[in-house]
């Protein structure tokens, strides 16, 4: 579940939780005091019925008469006027009511209780030397009515305003989390090849700016380590390459120049093959270096890909001529603008020549498929060959630098060419897939975006 999503369903929640209580905390007071007028108006009866039933003394006809003229007549109501004998235990019961009722006028002078619809309240009286119990019972339908269309109501608008809280909740959490948003879509756009760039800076000491700044703090970090290490290989692989020309030029000057005793002959060979391979190693870190971090697109342009295929076929060519090299444009549009990518020729031609020459290497000369074509917005370039395959435990670490699979040991290598392939279709912003089973073979597709415009 987004993290979007939990606040709204939070916000909801408290919401919703809120509303219950205001409206259950509303409909409880409203009744309670629709109930207590109406048990006031009952009381009031309760007086007059006392004083018109029991005070005889008194001007009872004044009594009856206000209450004929002021007190309309309650739905369902009835008086009752009973004495109270010295048991109290053994009294006439009117109303079959609790008996705790009854106990709570004797005790208390007073009680009142309601069942439903219907209103009790009990009183006693001292007159004419006895003790009286005075109930009158009545029904308050229009109470009721006036009540149950308050719940309605209040149903409505609990409705109506859950709807409008979830609303809320879902505006609410857009504008909370569009910050995180916005920093969640820099980051995105910001790759190996513009760590110099930064988030925005937000004024304030607000969880936000402090997220920008530890972000921005950690590109600085990445782009420091990044420098130090690409700067690191770069300067060590020149340093070396000064040296190294002086050995191999040494040693082809005393292979060519005067005849060595067979011993010496063979020692010069050996640190001739031996400073080949070490040139070899250098330029492959110096290519690492030069396909990693280097903040911008040094002499990018537009590589047709027919081309740069011929190409990698010559240049593999050169270097192992006994290399067979089948190349197939037939599924390639026939639209021209499609056989464009944007990138750096160099490094694309070194990259795809990796893979062409380890086809050539690991299949022991058998013929290398090679084709191109476009799917889906890109061109992919697939090579494919006949060779020893790659064991299925070690293809997830190919692309790791100085990996090489288990089944390699016969063939020579540094574990150096993939890596920097990967690096290098990275930087185009391509990608590579492999596919290869063990003594059938391997195919790599290099996917490479098409150049619009």
């Amino acid at each position: 579940m987004k993290f979007q999503t939990k606040i709204t369903l939070l916000f909801f929640a408290i919401s919703a939780a809120g509303l219950i209580l205001l409206n259950a905390a509303i409909f409880y007071f409203v009744s309670q005091f629709s109930f207590k007028d109406f048990f006031d108006r009952l009381e009031a009866r309760v007086n007059l019925t006392a004083q018109t039933n029991l005070f005889t003394d008194r001007n009872t006809d004044a009594y009856k008469e206000v209450r004929a003229r002021y007190l309309e007549k309650l739905e369902d109501e009835k008086n009752y006027v009973v004495k109270i004998d010295s048991n109290e235990d053994n009294f006439p019961h009117p109303l079959k009511l609790p008996q705790s009722f009854y106990k709570s006028i004797l005790d208390n002078g007073s009680a009142k209780y309601n069942e439903s619809n219907h209103f009790y309240f009990g009183k006693t009286f001292e007159a004419k030397g006895a003790r009286y119990m005075v109930i009158v019972a009545a029904s308050d339908p229009y109470g009721f009515k006036e009540l149950t269309q308050l719940k309605k109501i209040l149903i409505v608008c609990f409705l109506i305003s859950i709807v409008l809280s979830y609303i809320a909740g879902i505006v609410l959490s857009h504008y909370t989390m569009k910050p995180i948003q916005d920093i969640t879509i820099s980051v995105k756009q910001i790759k190996a090849n513009n760590l110099h760039s930064r988030l925005p800076e937000v004024k304030g000491n607000d969880v936000v700016s402090s997220l920008i700044s530890t972000f921005n703090t950690m590109l600085t970090r990445l782009e420091t380590a990044f420098e130090t290490q690409n700067n690191f290989i770069s300067n060590a692989s020149h340093e070396l390459r000064t040296p190294l020309t002086i050995m191999t030029s040494e040693a082809e000057l005393l292979l060519s120049g005067r005849k060595l005793d067979p011993v010496s002959e063979a020692s010069v060979k050996t640190i001739l093959a031996e400073a080949e391979k070490l040139h070899h190693i250098l330029t492959s870190l110096l290519g690492l270096a030069q396909s990693g971090f280097d903040g911008k697109k040094q002499n990018w342009q537009q590589i047709r890909v027919d081309e740069l295929v011929m190409n990698v076929a010559d240049a593999v060519k050169k270097i192992d001529a006994d290399c067979t090299i089948d190349i197939d444009f037939s599924t390639l549009p026939e639209e021209e603008s499609q056989l464009y990518t944007a990138g750096n020729n160099n490094l694309l031609l070194l990259a795809l020549s990796n893979i062409v020459m380890n086809g050539c290497k690991y299949s022991k000369k058998q013929p290398v498929k090679v084709q191109a074509k476009t799917e889906n917005g890109f061109i992919v370039i697939v090579v494919t060959d006949n060779g020893i395959g790659i064991p299925e435990k070690d293809q997830q670490h190919v692309f790791e630098p100085f990996f090489r699979a288990s089944n390699t040991s016969e063939f020579e290598g540094f574990g150096i060419g993939l890596p920097l392939t990967l690096n290098i279709i990275r930087l185009h912003k391509g990608s590579i897939g492999i596919s290869s089973q063990e003594d059938k073979g391997t195919e790599i597709q290099v996917y490479l975006p098409i150049s619009v415009g």
